[in-house]
């Protein structure tokens, strides 16, 4: 049996695998607030030709607009990848009170790998990180979308 936070991340790496169809790097993310997903979405940078398209601010947008944003405070947000400093801040600027994510990410990494933002006691927000929930899964989606780019 699978625990929530598995099956609010395996929905993650389901929507990360939508990604692929449209030739985006395959990172999902969900937003859950009260049991419901509210918010869900994957990669679409290239698809929307929007460098801010990526899974975790299209998912905090749907969030923000299924919800009263500031009740964003008790939600969580997974993700199949570390987000990046940009979704890291829009995390904190949305109150998350926990984020759970796959694969770290060491080059661009905003929950601790590379900075750790959502951390950083300068801000008027922290949240709570849990990492490496389906990390192998998360991982191994990535690196065959590379694989099958060289």
């Amino acid at each position: 049996m699978h625990s929530e936070h598995e099956f609010y991340m395996m929905e993650a790496l389901k929507e990360a695998a939508l990604a692929i169809d449209h030739d985006d790097v395959p990172i999902g993310a969900i937003v859950v607030h009260a049991g419901k997903i509210i918010g869900r979405a994957h990669n679409q940078v290239e698809l929307l030709k929007d460098p801010t398209a990526h899974a975790e601010m299209i998912a905090i947008t749907q969030a923000a607009s299924t919800v009263n944003p500031k009740e964003l405070n008790e939600a969580t947000l997974y993700s199949t990848l570390e987000p990046c400093i940009m979704c890291s801040g829009a995390a904190v600027l949305a109150r998350f009170k926990i984020i759970f994510y796959g694969a770290a990410d060491p080059k661009a990494g905003g929950c601790g790998s590379v900075f750790d933002l959502v951390d950083d006691q300068r801000l008027n927000h922290q949240i709570k990180v849990v990492h490496g929930l389906f990390a192998e899964e998360s991982k191994a989606l990535l690196q065959s979308f590379f694989k099958k780019l060289r």
